[in-house]
């Protein structure tokens, strides 16, 4: 499959969706931190046409719950945007959709996610409870359950590239997303939309 990887910097999906050998791609306003096929540029200027699966991962930064709070009476205009950016990438024409996000304000402004995750699912020990917006996706599956999580954001200390940290995709999430994801049909262009059961 051609794959996109929208609003990564690391590599880590793009190599996962590789390493199953699709022709993957990734996209970030930034370079890759890692050697591989990489489009430095706005998302909204690339042509999605020629893409079977799509995973974005749009900043959270006025969409999660401490945003919402803190950003709604100064940030009104940033939020909306934010809101409208979610929905022009689940709306792009890309057959199978997965948008990424943490729990936050698009529960309310849009719909609840199609699936929660955790890193910890995956072989991970951090908590990261993370919403999937899925279309013609089933839900991922863990594959690897950890005994003894622990918060995410309390192993990253507070430096100026603590967000990069933060939005890294766990290599866990990466293999099972190429592994579960990866092995479905090519859809046709226009197919209906299959919708996703929900699991928190």
């Amino acid at each position: 499959m051609n794959v996109i990887i929208v609003g990564e910097f690391t590599g880590i999906v793009r190599d996962a969706f590789i390493e199953k050998g699709h022709n993957a791609t990734s996209n970030d306003l930034l370079p890759s931190e890692s050697p591989g096929p990489h489009i430095q540029a706005d998302c909204k200027t690339l042509d999605y046409s020629p893409y079977d699966l799509m995973i974005a991962h749009p900043s959270c930064r006025f969409l999660t719950k401490a945003g919402a709070g803190k950003f709604w009476d100064n940030h009104r205009a940033e939020q909306k945007e934010a809101i409208d950016f979610v929905l022009w990438l689940y709306n792009r024409p890309v057959p199978r959709i997965c948008i990424e996000n943490p729990a936050g304000i698009l529960t309310k402004s849009w719909r609840p996610p199609d699936q929660y995750i955790d890193p910890w699912w995956f072989g991970h020990w951090q908590k990261k409870h993370t919403g999937l917006w899925l279309k013609n996706f089933p839900p991922l599956l863990a594959t690897l359950i950890h005994p003894a999580p622990a918060p995410f954001i309390k192993g990253i200390p507070e430096t100026k590239d603590r967000w990069k940290k933060r939005s890294r995709t766990f290599s866990g999430v990466a293999s099972a997303m190429a592994a579960q994801w990866g092995i479905l049909p090519v859809m046709e262009k226009g197919a209906p939309k299959i919708p996703a059961p929900f699991y928190s």
